[in-house]
């Protein structure tokens, strides 16, 4: 595992962010099997966060290192916190050096470090017509609408149900489908020490689940077009209001600072009554509680008043411009997508295909998994394409969508009206006015 960067992640975005003038469009790339260029670089490295499903990462580290083998290539792998993904990002563009293969989770990358990155358009091209069409997510993911090229290869993405305790919410009678439920339940089981748990600190959950929480009152922070901020508007005032009201009534301080990690482990307690989060933290409760995990139920996000949508985490690849070996990064890339089956099943269904063939529908491990009571309580996420959307929705991403994302004004949104430090209606200026700067840099920007 790598050493965190110590540069400041912010300083290193406005750095970036002018590097990125310099920086002309990469040249079209061919990709024969170990051309000489590639077997005379024998090395290939990559970094990608720590899976929160750990047999993952053994999973992926034993299938890159098998392919290096066969490939006469050395493959090195390296894993950091899923916290120090943006920050190492920005570290290694502006040092101009760094892995060859670099693994975002979430977004604020694919497109803010766009002219940083390789066009891998003809690699994924390539899988589209071997595993069927890219889903809407995944051309989120990647895809610059501008020039029709792709900037990262889009691997999968997260989705985000409802993990709920059954007896718990069953014993007050009462079913957490909408938002106003989990808020009036979750007061109830908050008076019986079950509190609900989802995140009003900087990390990829809150980032998702707040972002599906505006998008269900009918609010957004940018327009189909991508042009507009339009996160100024009644639809918000009202989605956060509710905040307020869900961490007073049903939540306790603690969420203000949690990472991606802790309402996993505040479900697996036997403590939270319900949370918002990928399987991950059912996964886990399997191995560590099993009386736990089979209370554990899953079901489609909450209603809102408008729709019933939820934020999704997205997961790409990207190759920099200043990779030694970007032969044998394509290469790897292509072996991947032909064994990604292999990949889902090793994440435990964690994982979301983008590619509509790759995993058929009855999805193994989704809808029969011999591991859980009942077998068919995690089948509602083979519908997660339906109910999910990466940040940017309704509008494509972009460079701004990225950087708004980097800079958790969403979440601070939130957080300012739950804890009173500022009204809703100013808490929404506040973060309406920060989105309206980012934009007009990035629209400006020759």
């Amino acid at each position: 595992m790598n050493t965190p960067s110590r540069v400041t992640r912010r300083r290193l975005l406005k750095d970036t962010g002018l590097a990125l003038l310099a920086v002309g469009s990469a040249p079209a790339l061919s990709t024969p099997f170990i051309s000489r260029a590639m077997a005379d670089t024998r090395t290939l490295s990559v970094v990608q966060w720590s899976h929160f499903v750990p047999a993952y990462d053994k999973w992926f580290d034993n299938f890159a290192k098998d392919w290096g083998t066969k490939n006469h290539i050395e493959v090195t792998v390296d894993h950091i916190p899923v916290a120090d993904v943006a920050a190492r990002a920005a570290a290694e563009a502006s040092a101009g050096s760094g892995h060859d293969l670099f693994g975002w989770n979430g977004a604020g990358g694919a497109h803010l470090y766009r002219k940083f990155l390789i066009d891998v358009t003809d690699l994924v091209e390539s899988v589209e017509k071997k595993y069927g069409k890219i889903t809407v997510i995944g051309r989120q993911i990647g895809y610059n609408q501008d020039d029709k090229t792709w900037s990262a290869f889009p691997d999968y993405y997260i989705n985000f149900p409802v993990m709920y305790r059954k007896s718990l919410w069953d014993g007050i009678g009462m079913v957490p489908d909408t938002w106003d439920n989990v808020r009036i339940g979750g007061a109830k089981l908050k008076q019986k020490g079950n509190p609900v748990g989802i995140s009003l600190g900087h990390s990829n959950d809150p980032n998702t689940t707040w972002r599906g929480l505006l998008w269900s009152y009918g609010a957004a922070f940018q327009d189909e077009s991508g042009k507009h901020v339009v996160l100024d508007s009644k639809e918000t005032v009202e989605a956060v209001k509710f905040v307020a009201a869900l961490y007073k009534e049903a939540m306790t301080a603690d969420v203000l600072s949690w990472s991606d990690a802790s309402n996993n482990q505040y479900i697996d307690s036997g403590v939270s009554s319900l949370i918002i989060n990928p399987i991950s933290a059912y996964r886990t409760a399997q191995q560590l509680n099993k009386k736990v995990a089979d209370d554990i139920f899953v079901m489609k996000p909450p209603k809102g008043p408008v729709r019933q949508i939820m934020g999704g985490a997205a997961e790409f690849y990207g190759i920099w411009k200043f990779a030694k070996n970007k032969e044998a990064a394509l290469e790897f890339l292509k072996y991947y997508a032909d064994n990604w089956v292999e990949a889902f099943k090793a994440s435990s269904g964690y994982n979301n295909p983008i590619f509509a063939n790759i995993v058929p529908k009855p999805m193994p491990l989704l809808s029969d998994d011999p591991t859980s009571t009942p077998h068919d309580k995690l089948s509602v996420l083979q519908t997660s394409d339906e109910w999910s959307a990466v940040p940017g929705y309704p509008g494509p991403a972009w460079p701004a969508t990225d950087e708004i994302y980097n800079d958790f004004i969403v979440c601070d949104m939130m957080a300012k009206a739950a804890t009173g430090a500022m009204t809703a209606e100013q808490s929404v200026k506040w973060a309406a006015q920060q989105c309206e700067s980012i934009f007009d840099k990035w629209l400006h920007r020759a």
